[in-house]
């Protein structure tokens, strides 16, 4: 329904990097957020028809209301209380990618409706580290991705998006390194990735013909 859907809403949806979404394995994908539409997109750009794959999206819990919730709990959206996420939803996600599930966290923690990357929150490497803790073996990438409305949210019918896919930032401890350490560094080459991702699916997307 989604594929049917979504082109009838937005005039273009444009994607670069799809590349980068492994085709097996466990994997996060983090992207930006700047409208309640970003998890249906994310589903049209890099979900089952697209890369044979399912995605498993931490959302807010307003975010699994109405029509667009109903969309979303279908593209596989968990709802997390956006005050106290709790270690439920934490071990679940755990869970997912020693599952060898593809799981979406978007790193900022909030909805912002404006263009510039808020700071990054450690959740998204707190959780990849426990990941390959528990499994030692696993080879986990985060994928940066950038969404870009070229009108300023609510996002309305007509507009165009330009999603930029980033190259794997991989999950590891380096010799040494504490998991407080890693969790700061993979945070924030998370946050530079991002910054220039939408930077750049800002300016393609504002680039109307």
């Amino acid at each position: 329904m989604g594929r049917i859907f979504m082109p009838l809403y937005f005039q273009k949806i444009e994607v670069e990097g799809q590349e980068h979404i492994p085709a097996e394995g466990p994997v996060i994908l983090a992207p930006t957020h700047r409208s309640r539409w970003d998890p249906l997109v994310l589903g049209y750009v890099a979900g089952r028809s697209v890369t044979g794959r399912d995605l498993r999206s931490m959302v807010l819990s307003e975010q699994t209301q109405g029509l667009q919730g109903w969309f979303v709990k279908k593209l596989g959206g968990f709802p997390v209380n956006r005050e106290n996420p709790g270690t439920a939803s934490i071990r679940y996600s755990v869970e997912l990618l020693q599952n060898q599930e593809m799981l979406v966290l978007f790193p900022e923690g909030h909805i912002f409706q404006d263009n510039q990357i808020h700071p990054i929150k450690s959740g998204v490497a707190r959780i990849a580290l426990q990941a390959i803790a528990n499994q030692p073996n696993c080879k986990l990438p985060i994928i940066p991705i950038a969404i870009g409305y070229d009108r300023q949210p609510p996002i309305s019918k007509g507009t165009r998006v330009k999603v930029k896919i980033g190259d794997p930032i991989w999950v590891y401890t380096e010799d040494g390194e504490s998991k407080k350490t890693a969790t700061k560094r993979i945070t924030a080459n998370l946050e530079q990735a991002l910054k220039i991702l939408f930077s750049d699916s800002l300016q393609t997307s504002h680039n109307r013909p």
